[in-house]
């Protein structure tokens, strides 16, 4: 989806998923580098999960403002961040570039190119959609709480 002449161009937005850390610090290094020298104007977050937790009111600003291209992760979590922060993003006018699977110049080049092609998938947006935490714990390595009873004074 080419924009028109007469359109803005989109927004763009880098997430540096400081806190799951599930990005190559690499490639997060090489897309923050060269946005800063494109003189593009874009945003930054620390953390699109944390803002999804906050509910920032930045998240449904920019689901609101047109256009967007998001450097992040997977598209369908990058979707089901905004929806839990009630900021559905706009599915014909986003595209999600996935910096967990992509090369950084793969990243930067959907970035800079005047072209969107949005990506997020269709439907509902469900739990199921919910990313996975970046080091997820077994069911049976869970610490289980004790019911044991501390010792009363009286007891040896």
């Amino acid at each position: 989806m080419s924009p028109s002449p007469s359109a803005p161009p989109p927004a763009l937005l880098y997430c540096h998923c400081q806190y799951a850390q599930v990005v190559s610090p690499e490639v997060k290094a090489a897309v923050l580098k060269k946005l800063c020298e494109s003189n593009l104007p874009f945003e930054a977050v620390p953390d699109l999960c944390e803002w999804s937790a906050r509910r920032d009111p930045s998240l449904k600003r920019l689901a609101a403002a047109g256009p967007v291209k998001i450097a992040a992760c997977f598209p369908r979590a990058v979707k089901w961040l905004f929806a839990a922060a009630n900021a559905p993003l706009p599915l014909g006018a986003t595209e999600v570039l996935n910096m967990r699977n992509q090369s950084a110049d793969e990243v930067l080049s959907s970035l800079f190119s005047a072209e969107l092609r949005p990506n997020l998938p269709e439907g509902k947006v469900t739990a199921s959609d919910a990313p996975s935490p970046a080091n997820p714990t077994p069911a049976d390595s869970t610490p289980s709480v004790s019911t044991a009873s501390a010792p009363t004074p009286n007891q040896p």
